[in-house]
C-alpha cells in the first residue's frame, strides 16, 4: 500500500492532513468532500489514509491499466497469477483499541472496520472478501455476512462440523488485492487474481490458524464463531442506514502490525466504497453483453451508488441489440436496478451526454423495458419485504437506418 501511496503522491493526488484529526466522525466527514487521497499524519496517535481508490483514475493507477481501457482489459482476466508462500507472521495479543478505527456517522452502532479484507480458509479453499465489522470490544467484532456468499457458505460448513471458521483480516493492503477481493471470481481464486493484477506473482505469509495473507499494515487472525449478536445500524452504499441484524461474532486471537502502521479507512457510501462496489462488476457485465452484441464500455455510475445504475456503450448491428444488452446486464449483476444503453458517440462517463441520449433517442412506449417482481439489491430501500423490486432498461440508441436524423452538428 505504501508504494501505491507514493505513486499517488507523484501523480499529485494526495492531500496531507498534518493537524491532529479525530477518528470519531471528523476524518470521515473530511473524506466525504473529495475523491483525493487523504493522508492523516496524526489520528488516534497513528497515521491513516482514506479515499485510497476513490476515483477511476486512482483505481487505474493502482492496477497499472490505462483508465479508458480498464474495463475491457479486466474482462479478459485469467485468474492465473502465482501465489508464493514465504514464512509466517509474528502475532501478538489482539487489542483493537490500539487501532484508530472510525465512527463514521451519528446513528452508526459504533466503530466499524470498513476496509478489512476477510481471508477465510476451509477444506483447502481460501476465500477473500470485504465485510464490515462492528467493534464489540478489544478482541471481538460482529461481521455482516451476506447469506449465500462464499464466506457465509464456508462458515456454515465449518459450523456443521462443530468447528469455527479460521480467518485473517488484513487492513492497509495494496488496492489491487482489495479490488480482487471485491470481485466475483471462481471459488478460491481471489489471491490468484490479485497476483495477476500485481504483475503475475503475489507473496503471502501463513497465519498460525493456517490462513494465507498478503502484505498488509495490520493483520488480525482469529475465528468466526457460531455466536450471534446485534449488528447495526450502519450506513451502507446508498448513504442510508442499513437495519439491525443478528450477525456472527469474530473472535480475534492474534494481531500483527508494522511498527509505524498506516490505517486504511473506507467511508461508507463514499466515493471509494462506490468504486470498490461497482468497478469489479463492470468487467462481468462487459463479458455478458459481449455475448449478445458488440460492447464498447460499461460504467456503473457514482450517482447510482456505484452499484445500482449502469450505462452500457455498444455498437448496434441489429435493432434489438440494445434490449438484449439490457437483459444480459441484469443477468450478470442481479443488484442492478436501472440500465441505459447508448451508442458509440455518447460518453458513458459523461452523464450530461447520457441524459442527452435519453432526451433525443428514447420513445417511452418503444424503448423502455419494465421488469416487475425481480430480485434486487438488499441495500435498496425501495425493495419489498419479499426482496423483489422493479428493474428498468432504457434503449437510448439511434434507430438503425435513421442515423442521419440523430447526428449532432460538429465543426
Amino acid at each position: 500500500m505504501r508504494e501505491f501511496i507514493e505513486k499517488m503522491r507523484k501523480a499529485g493526488l494526495v492531500t496531507d492532513v498534518k493537524d491532529e484529526v479525530s477518528p470519531d466522525m471528523q476524518a470521515p466527514k473530511m473524506a466525504a468532500g473529495t475523491d483525493r487521497l487523504l493522508f492523516f499524519h496524526t489520528i488516534g496517535g497513528h497515521r491513516a489514509v482514506m479515499n485510497l481508490t476513490a476515483s477511476r483514475r486512482s483505481l487505474a493507477l493502482a492496477l497499472g491499466i490505462d483508465e479508458k481501457e480498464m474495463v475491457k482489459i479486466l474482462a479478459d482476466a485469467k485468474y492465473d497469477g502465482k501465489v508464493t508462500e514465504d514464512g509466517t507472521l509474528p502475532m501478538q495479543k489482539p487489542d483493537l483499541a490500539k487501532i484508530p478505527i472510525m465512527h463514521h456517522f451519528p446513528k452508526d452502532a459504533g466503530k466499524y472496520l470498513t476496509s478489512g479484507i476477510v481471508f477465510s480458509r476451509w477444506d483447502g479453499v481460501e476465500n477473500a472478501s470485504i465485510h464490515r465489522m462492528q467493534v464489540l470490544d478489544d478482541h471481538r467484532a460482529a461481521a455482516r455476512l451476506v447469506e449465500g456468499r462464499h464466506t457465509h457458505v464456508m462458515l456454515r460448513k465449518a459450523l456443521a462440523q462443530g468447528e469455527k471458521l479460521p480467518v485473517a483480516v488484513t487492513i492497509g493492503t495494496h488496492p489491487a488485492v482489495t479490488f480482487a477481493s471485491c470481485t466475483r471470481v471462481p471459488d478460491g481464486l481471489e489471491l490468484s487474481y490479485a497476483a495477476e493484477l500485481m504483475g503475475g506473482e503475489l507473496v503471502v505469509k501463513r497465519c498460525s490458524n493456517g490462513v494465507l495473507v498478503p502484505d498488509a499494515e495490520i493483520v488480525l487472525e482469529g475465528y468466526i464463531t457460531a455466536e450471534l449478536t446485534e449488528e447495526g445500524p450502519f450506513v451502507d452504499i446508498t448513504g442510508t442506514y442499513d437495519p439491525v441484524r443478528m450477525q456472527h461474532i469474530i473472535e480475534f486471537t492474534g494481531m500483527y502490525t508494522k511498527p509505524d502502521f498506516i490505517y486504511h479507512g473506507i467511508l461508507p457510501g463514499g466515493d471509494e466504497h462506490k468504486m470498490l462496489m461497482g468497478a469489479p462488476y463492470e468487467p462481468k457485465i462487459y463479458r455478458a453483453v459481449a455475448g449478445v452484441t458488440e460492447v464498447r464500455n460499461v460504467v456503473l455510475t457514482k450517482g447510482g451508488c456505484g452499484y445500482l445504475h449502469a450505462v452500457i456503450q455498444i455498437r448496434k448491428s441489429t435493432q434489438g441489440d440494445a434490449k438484449n444488452a439490457i437483459m444480459a446486464a441484469f443477468a450478470a449483476h442481479t443488484s442492478l436496478k436501472h440500465v441505459v444503453v447508448v451508442d458509440e458517440d455518447i460518453d458513458p462517463e459523461d452523464l450530461q451526454d447520457v441524459e442527452y441520449a435519453i432526451a433525443t433517442r428514447v420513445r417511452g412506449d418503444l424503448d423502455v423495458m419494465v421488469i416487475t417482481g425481480a430480485r434486487g439489491s438488499s441495500l435498496d430501500p425501495c425493495q419489498l419485504e419479499d426482496g423483489t423490486n422493479v428493474k428498468i432498461g432504457v434503449d437510448a440508441t439511434m434507430v438503425l437506418g435513421r442515423e442521419a436524423d440523430f447526428s449532432r452538428a460538429a465543426w
